[in-house]
């Protein structure tokens, strides 16, 4: 459940402070109602109106906590304020009819309730009100049932009535009710029966001028609601009226001023300041908690742990939905107020992606693995300042970072790879699987960290060409170096080319020019892979530029290897023959 914005809160505090203790007054006057603390309740309410006295919903509410209290004299005068002024509101008709049952005066009840009818024929509670008070009115106990000048419909009606109000309530509303059979009409919740049209014209023909504005009694048509001509421009809806339930809170006339709010009023950065960075915040996102981070501050602490920084709250499934939207009000009323610190405050975040950008210096460096130009290599990065880096690397749009061995005394290798993103996906708890591939080689000329993870200055490597009879026996070199290594491959186990293959892809094809890739051919990297080299076998092998040493090296490596397989299958049979 999403909570106020605590940073926006505290503007409009700032901004409204009288409307914002009104606000708060009444709503702890509803709070203390609903607890059952009256007294409280009304003192609260008393407050409120001292600052707001024409405020439709604080007279109802007063009205209410008064009829609770059977001050039905004080809910009367509020609950009938409230209706001069909104003539066409439900609930003030319908506090100001139970206020006048309080006090006794049982036909200006009547006239209420049918009011409420008139503006809402669904109100069923109207409705079973009006029932009782049609019957004390027009059949009270001492009148004389012989009397023989009303018509028969009368003593229908008042059949009805006596049967009807010692029965219990509730039953109206049940069709299967045995008061309420197929041959027996309910006069009260059929709005257009001819005995309320009668009550209508016996009961208010003094004011039916007045009461056709409202209910247009004309029996062809039924009671029809109507919004009077002269609150057409008020409600801005002519021709139409807006649905207000019983319950329905009135519209709100607050008459504190805004200018006397605002005169002394300034917004300075210490109102959008974010609590992490301690700067103006920069892309505020807003957690269901309610509290509003820069984007980037946040998304740091959430790959610590998965709580607000501030309450502590638990944000497992914003981590998990990756739902960061931008507080659009906040980043509107920064633009609008504080245009000058907004641009100082991008200029600083665009000198920092710029720096994040560069590829030569201070570039991410993983530190983890072996990897070669063009291979595939998956990471599962869960530690929270590879998170970060990853996520650096994504956001500048350079996609990508270095991968280093570690160094017993130098921290990393001296030689590494240069690795592009190809795709992210990130799970719930905020770890994520790399899909990334080998780009091109580098050493290793300074170190430092950044944010706990690890940078380089590093220069690119490349192989240096021959040309002439040198490059001719390097052709032959590297068809020769192809074909055994092709021949090693088939000669494996068919569960360990399975393995190889999944995780490396297939080998690829001999490319026509050994020299056409800056790096060397794209195979010779994968066998380099695929190969039980040790490590620093493989890094020597990765820090040479000639491709005539690095084809030798391979050769030299297919050779032991496939000699130890030889004595492994000859060792075996002979094992068997002397069991």
């Amino acid at each position: 459940m999403r909570r106020v914005n605590v940073v926006l809160s505290g503007l409009i505090e700032r901004c409204f402070p009288g409307d914002c203790r009104l606000r708060r007054l009444a709503g702890q006057a509803r709070n203390l109602q609903r607890q059952q603390q009256l007294d409280a309740a009304l003192l609260k309410c008393e407050q409120a109106l001292a600052l707001a006295p024409e405020d439709d919903s604080l007279l109802l509410l007063r009205a209410e906590l008064c009829l609770i209290m059977k001050n039905y004299e004080q809910a009367l005068q509020d609950a009938d304020v409230v209706c001069r002024k909104e003539p066409l509101l439900t609930k003030g008709h319908h506090l100001k009819a139970q206020a006048l049952s309080g006090l006794g005066r049982s036909k200006e009840v009547l006239k209420e309730f049918i009011y409420c009818l008139a503006l809402n024929p669904e109100c069923n509670s109207a409705k079973k009100e009006t029932q009782k008070v049609i019957c004390e009115v027009f059949f009270p106990p001492s009148d004389n049932t012989n009397q023989n000048s009303t018509s028969c419909t009368h003593g229908r009606y008042k059949a009805h009535c006596d049967s009807q109000t010692n029965t219990q309530v509730e039953e109206d509303d049940d069709p299967g009710s045995p008061g309420n059979s197929s041959e027996r009409v309910d006069m009260f919740r059929n709005t257009n029966s001819s005995v309320l049209y009668f009550i209508l014209g016996l009961h208010f023909e003094e004011d039916k001028k007045a009461l056709e504005n409202v209910i247009p009694v004309a029996p062809s048509t039924g009671l029809k609601r109507q919004l009077p001509s002269d609150m057409e421009d008020a409600h801005g809806l002519p021709g139409k009226i807006p649905k207000k339930d019983a319950d329905c809170p009135p519209q709100r006339t607050v008459s504190s001023k805004m200018g006397d709010d605002l005169e002394d009023f300034t917004v300075d950065m210490t109102d959008f300041e974010c609590a992490l960075c301690m700067r103006l915040l920069f892309e505020p996102v807003t957690t269901p908690c309610g509290h509003t981070f820069c984007l980037k501050c946040l998304e740091r602490c959430l790959d610590h742990a998965p709580h607000c920084p501030l309450c502590k709250d638990k944000l497992s499934e914003l981590l998990a939905t990756r739902n960061f939207n931008i507080t659009i009000l906040a980043e509107e009323l920064i633009f609008q107020y504080l245009q000058e610190e907004l641009s100082d405050r991008k200029r600083i975040y665009d000198e920092e992606m710029s720096e994040l950008s560069n590829l030569t210096r201070d570039v991410p460096i993983f530190v983890c693995a072996m990897a070669f130009p063009t291979v595939p290599c998956p990471l599962h990065v869960f530690e929270p300042r590879y998170r970060l880096m990853i996520r650096r690397c994504m956001e500048t749009g350079t996609k990508r970072f270095g991968m280093c061995l570690s160094a017993e005394h130098a921290g990393i290798s001296e030689f590494g790879c240069m690795l592009e993103i190809k795709d992210v996906r990130t799970f719930p708890d905020g770890s994520s699987v790399v899909d990334a591939i080998g780009i091109s080689r580098f050493r290793v000329l300074s170190h430092r960290h950044r944010d706990g993870y690890n940078t380089a200055d590093i220069e690119y490597l490349e192989d240096e060409k021959v040309e002439g009879p040198e490059y001719e026996e390097l052709t032959t070199l590297h068809d020769s170096v192809y074909q055994q290594s092709v021949s090693w491959f088939s000669s494996l186990q068919d569960h360990m080319k399975e393995q190889i293959l999944s995780h490396f892809g297939g080998m690829p094809d001999r490319e026509p020019e050994p020299q056409s890739n800056p790096s060397g051919p794209a195979w010779s990297w994968w066998i380099l892979a695929v190969l039980p080299l040790e490590r620093k076998a493989q890094l020597a092998i990765l820090g040479m530029t000639s491709l005539k040493e690095r084809l030798l090296a391979i050769r030299r490596i297919l050779v032991i290897i496939t000699r130890k397989m030889n004595n492994r299958q000859e060792v075996a049979p002979n094992k068997e023959r002397n069991n």
